[in-house]
């Protein structure tokens, strides 16, 4: 396989991640992040993005039936003697409130999905990623760009300095100057409107400079460090 493309890179990586690539091809796999460095770096990335997706998930407490189903079929706990069926009255009974009762819980339900989808925020579908990172490929800032959302997770590789800032810059393929997309966080992470620069201007590579506290005096950058490409997702 050609694993300087681009796209096989990125699918082989967000397979690995997600566990759907097994067996001997899993193997190879492992072996082939240990010797190569551009695909060690796409698996890293795709981890902090998948990874990153599971922190915006509210979680769920499952039902405490649940618990006991796993627990009967490892052994953990005896499995409950069955009860004995009810005579034909008794069953009478019971189907007659028996339907009431599940078209109320249907209804329930039905109004808890509806009301869960009209007040959650919807969100936002991520379009493009990228890894900045130093000059030994150590990675220190996460992007993931949607069509509403910049958001950028600063890694603990990331040594932050107390008098100057990290400034973020769109490169344009047609030779403009660059643009600015704000100082980067130097811990946690920061969600902000997506600029309409990341929709309009084709965009070469991204650039990481180094300013003043605040961001640059001038408008354009005054020390470039990093530059980083954009994966789309």
């Amino acid at each position: 396989m050609n694993y300087h493309t681009e796209s096989l890179r990125n699918a082989l990586a967000a397979e690995y991640v997600l566990g759907t690539l097994r067996g001997s091809a899993r193997l190879r796999y492992q072996k082939l992040m240990m010797s190569n460095q551009a695909i060690a770096e796409t698996t890293w990335l795709w981890e902090q993005y998948l990874n990153g997706m599971g922190q915006d998930i509210e979680p769920v407490v499952p039902d405490e039936r649940v618990w006991q189903g796993i627990q009967e079929k490892l052994g953990f706990i005896e499995k409950p003697a069955p009860v004995a069926a009810p005579d034909a009255a008794d069953q009478g009974k019971q189907s007659f409130w028996r339907g009431p009762a599940v078209l109320a819980i249907a209804a329930s339900l039905f109004i808890a999905v509806l009301w869960s989808s009209l007040t959650q925020p919807p969100v936002p579908v991520v379009t493009h990623i990228a890894v900045v990172n130093d000059q030994q490929t150590n990675p220190l800032w996460l992007i993931e760009i949607s069509d509403q959302q910049l958001r950028v997770r600063a890694t603990d590789q990331l040594v932050a300095l107390a008098d100057k800032d990290f400034e973020l810059w769109i490169v344009p393929a047609n030779g403009n100057a660059p643009i600015s997309l704000g100082v980067l966080p130097k811990d946690g992470e920061l969600k902000a409107p997506a600029p309409e620069s990341l929709k309009s201007v084709p965009i070469n590579v991204l650039a990481v400079s180094l300013e003043p506290l605040g961001g640059s005096p001038t408008g354009q950058p005054t020390e470039v460090l990093y530059t980083s490409n954009l994966t789309t997702v």
